[in-house]
């Protein structure tokens, strides 16, 4: 059976208007400016709800505003106060140490100069007994009987085999010597390779005995170098004064 053309547009006609016809809903048209409005209208509202939320929880939770304000400022003004009490405990301290350091400088100065005045006092002694010896006494014996030997020293110098001595002839005798002209001996003990000599400076031998002959008034300083062989131990050095051929005067130094 054959449904025709017409039978099936009536179908449809039914369906579409009759009782099984879907609803139609009839709704008002908005513009989109509205709807866009309405949204940030309800943005907000949230937005202040929101606010306004937290606001009361930091109140109910004892947090205010003005009071944390208030107390930064206070905790601000404790640290500008400590800073400065840093500082100025800072000043003293380093104004102590430097009259600690001044104090110290003062009491180094103040020990070299007594170091240094009981080195002149020391010196002065001796300046003084030294001068007190020249001083004519009535005991000297006789003619040379005066003369002695004082502030011998013998010491190397750095060079191997050589050494510098000083001393200080001094003429104590109440008269003075008729015949000035003396020289000066040196009796050197060495011991190298195990075995002791004796070296005679100036031997009867040597050329420069007149490099050894001085003249005395009252005190003549005399100082030289004497020659040892390279590799000898001084044990011992006596200093004599000779005239014509005897001794007047003479020390001894051992080592």
């Amino acid at each position: 059976m054959s449904v025709t053309r017409p039978s099936v547009k009536l179908k449809r006609l039914r369906r579409r208007f009759g009782i099984s016809a879907p609803k139609l809903a009839i709704r008002q048209h908005v513009a989109w400016y509205w709807r866009a409005l309405t949204v940030v209208a309800v943005l907000f509202a949230l937005v202040i709800s929101a606010v306004w939320i937290f606001d009361v929880g930091r109140r109910t939770g004892g947090f205010h505003r003005d009071e944390s304000d208030r107390e930064i400022q206070s905790l601000r003004g404790h640290l500008v106060d400590l800073d400065t009490e840093l500082a100025r405990l800072r000043s003293v301290v380093g104004s102590g140490e430097s009259n600690l350091q001044i104090e110290r400088a003062t009491q180094k100065q103040l020990l070299q100069q007594v170091r240094a005045l009981e080195m002149e006092n020391a010196a002065l002694k001796e300046d003084l007994a030294f001068f007190e010896g020249l001083i004519p006494t009535s005991d000297a014996a006789g003619e040379g009987g005066g003369l002695r030997i004082e502030r011998f020293r013998i010491e190397p110098t750095g060079t191997p085999g050589e050494f510098r001595y000083r001393m200080l002839v001094v003429n104590s005798a109440s008269r003075p010597l008729k015949e000035p002209k003396l020289w000066l001996q040196l009796v050197v003990k060495v011991r190298q390779d195990g075995k002791d000599a004796i070296i005679t400076v100036p031997d009867k031998t040597e050329s420069k005995k007149e490099n050894f002959r001085f003249e005395i008034k009252h005190f003549q300083r005399l100082e030289g170098i004497v020659l040892v062989p390279v590799g000898a131990s001084v044990t011992g050095v006596e200093a004599r004064v000779l005239q014509d051929e005897t001794i007047r005067a003479k020390q001894s130094l051992a080592f």
